[in-house]
């Protein structure tokens, strides 16, 4: 049987499993995103209903996180028996969670989504089929579950619930005082209402084979329609989205399938309902991070949206540009001009990051890190990422729209910020954090400082900024990185104390070693190729990926494409897989010393988008036309995809007799 690249299955009972299969089978729409957890779950198996760009601060916590509503989707059957077969599934191309459970006196099947056509609509189909004569009563319960999960709750407060023909359960954040609000309808006349606490259920008794449909809205009213009238509706904005981003490739259908998915997870989490809205590194899976903005959005997300969903794109940028008081603040809170835009942005453009983001799980005291700090090429980030998102729409408008301003105060930032050699007048930037994590609060980081350079060039500035020092062909990351012990991942692994413990921090296992996190010196030759030869980069790559613990999901595709531009894509493949099933094979790194850091990895997806487009395709602007430079894996014998280049629709096909690009 050929394989369905638009859907996956997972056989058997799980429940240990949740927090993969949370992340797995997620569905969302931007606004609101809904673990992909079973209908009977509780709290204690991470169900959330996660809302896009609402905070709150918990009673007795310095952060703010995202709100997870009350879970509308609950059901659960009662006096059904033991479990004989289960099955799960998300069919990806139109965002639909189902599951299939066949127990002693019946089979559930429940069908769910979250509308695209309607972002706070929730739909449900709920169908329950005896198998004989139940031996004693059977009960469906379904309704209004407001014993929700939080990582460092609760953040709601003030709750009421009411039943009628609509049942309804509205609350207040602790903090803020946010009215959120869960309202339901069903097609079936229950027997019973049960009111339980801030919760509140219909009651089936089950006497024969039925079916019912419940329409819910959060933080908005309940429109009219039915299951299969807001199905149709949701089905064709997920096909309108798919004709103008989905790639084809043929010959590996792992591979189709695997890239696929990971769009999907970009669409389903794409905030296209704001105006001026990013997309959290976690996505709308949890709290996880604060629900914060990284720099993510910028460098990994942001090329797969300007590719084939321009108009929202431009809505990122404008998110930066709208909360540009945010970053003026955090830069003269810490005594400098311009604009140091967050490490972590929620809502305003505020700073999420705090001093302390990771703790010591040996004597599980907060160890002082200095992302907050010393992760100054976030505004470099913005400005590379406008200038790119510019360069390929040739949307210059933005520009009057705010983001020349923007530009401007980003630049400043970094003349503030820098120290200044007299000798030459060259400007350095010490005591910052690359984009690798692991070493902190060192000097001329490689990548800070070039991304530096391109702010105060794209904002007319011409001053000439400290350059790396170089051996034997090696970029050094960092002033005295060659300097550090050189050891393998082997040792490094072999000197852990605890599976939780946290590699950085002066007191990591990696901090005084040449070991990296993630992708620093690949990463800055991804973002500047045209500055270094296919074999330059090739003597880093082979340098600086056996050091590299690819401790973020980040750090896969950096290296893919590096291995791509020197021709060797039997490198590049396996980092895409990576990249492409981070949520698909699930496990990864879900902690930082005691602190959850689990859920799904928008920057990876994007990531697989990258490496397929830019890599294996080989498709980039040089300025006067796009050019195709192809690198083909052996398992792939061609690949298709749409993308919008100055406003029209254009075709790449690559494939081992010829290229080509078609436009229109």
């Amino acid at each position: 049987m050929d394989m369905d690249v638009w859907k996956i299955e997972r056989e058997g009972y799980e429940p240990e499993n949740t927090a993969d299969n949370g992340n797995r089978f997620l569905i969302g729409n931007g606004s609101i995103g809904v673990r992909g957890t079973l209908e009977e779950y509780k709290k204690d198996r991470m169900v959330a209903v996660n809302l896009a760009g609402i905070y709150d601060r918990a009673p007795n916590q310095t952060w703010r996180e995202p709100i997870n509503a009350p879970n509308g989707f609950y059901a659960t059957l009662e006096g059904q028996g033991n479990i004989l077969k289960h099955k799960q599934s998300l069919y990806f191309r139109h965002g639909i969670h189902s599951r299939e459970t066949v127990y002693e006196q019946a089979v559930l099947k429940i069908e769910r989504f979250c509308s695209m056509a309607e972002p706070h609509i929730l739909c449900q189909r709920i169908h329950v089929e005896l198998t004989g004569k139940p031996a004693k009563p059977m009960k469906l319960i379904c309704g209004i579950d407001s014993d929700v999960w939080d990582i460092n709750g609760p953040h709601l407060t003030d709750f009421e619930a009411t039943a009628g023909e609509i049942l309804h359960v509205s609350a207040l954040t602790s903090e803020m005082r946010i009215p959120i609000t869960v309202k339901e309808r069903c097609n079936r006349g229950q027997d019973e209402i049960l009111v339980s606490g801030d919760s509140v259920f219909r009651v089936f008794n089950v006497r024969e084979n039925f079916v019912i449909e419940r329409i819910i809205a959060v933080n908005g009213e309940l429109t009219p329609g039915s299951y299969d009238e807001k199905l149709a509706e949701h089905s064709a904005f997920w096909d309108n989205l798919w004709d103008s981003s989905a790639v084809k490739i043929t010959g590996d259908p792992v591979a189709q399938l695997s890239l696929n998915y990971s769009l999907y997870h970009l669409h389903s989490i794409a905030p296209r309902h704001a105006e001026s809205r990013s997309i959290p590194a976690r996505g709308l899976s949890g709290q996880t991070y604060k629900g914060a903005v990284f720099w993510d959005a910028e460098i990994f997300l942001m090329p797969f949206f300007t590719m084939t969903e321009p108009s929202l794109a431009r809505k990122f940028m404008m998110y930066r540009i709208d909360s540009i008081s945010g970053a003026l603040s955090k830069a003269a809170g810490l005594g400098y001009n311009g604009a140091y835009f967050p490490w972590e942005s929620q809502d305003g453009g505020t700073e999420g990051c705090t001093n302390f983001n990771v703790v010591d799980v040996f004597t599980d005291r907060p160890v002082r890190t200095y992302f907050r700090d010393g992760q100054i090429h976030i505004s470099g980030d913005i400005v590379y990422a406008l200038g790119k998102y510019i360069d390929w729409t040739g949307d210059t408008g933005i520009l009057d729209k705010g983001g020349r301003d923007l530009i401007k105060a980003c630049a400043d930032f970094y003349l503030s910020r820098a120290h200044r050699l007299v000798k030459n007048d060259t400007l350095e930037f010490l005591d910052v954090v690359g984009p690798d994590e692991y070493h902190e609060r060192v000097h001329n980081n490689a990548f800070t400082n070039r991304i530096a350079a391109y702010t105060l060039g794209r904002a007319g500035y011409d001053f000439d900024v400290r350059q790396p020092r170089i051996r034997d062909g090696i970029i050094e990351q960092f002033d005295g990185y060659f300097d550090l012990e050189d050891v393998s991942l082997d040792v490094i692994r072999s000197r852990i104390k605890h599976p939780k413990e946290y590699w950085g921090t002066q007191n990591g296992v990696a901090y005084a070693t040449q070991i990296i996190k993630q992708a620093d010196v690949l990463a800055l030759m991804q973002l500047f190729a045209n500055e270094y030869s296919d074999e330059e980069v090739r003597r880093n790559w082979e340098y600086y990926e056996p050091r590299t613990e690819h401790g973020s999901s980040l750090s896969a595709c950096m290296y893919a494409l590096g291995a791509c531009r020197f021709g060797r894509a039997d490198l590049a493949y396996p980092l895409f897989m990576k990249s492409a099933r981070s949520d698909l094979d699930g496990g990864g790194k879900s902690w930082a010393g005691n602190i959850y850091i689990g859920g799904t990895h928008p920057a990876a997806a994007g990531g697989a988008y990258m490496i397929a487009t830019q890599g294996f395709a080989g498709l980039r602007y040089n300025g006067d036309e796009l050019v195709l430079n192809p690198t083909l894996p052996e398992s792939i014998d061609s690949l298709d995809f749409p993308f919008i280049f100055r406003g029209k629709r254009a075709y790449a096909r690559v494939s081992r007799e010829r290229s080509e690009i078609r436009m229109g």
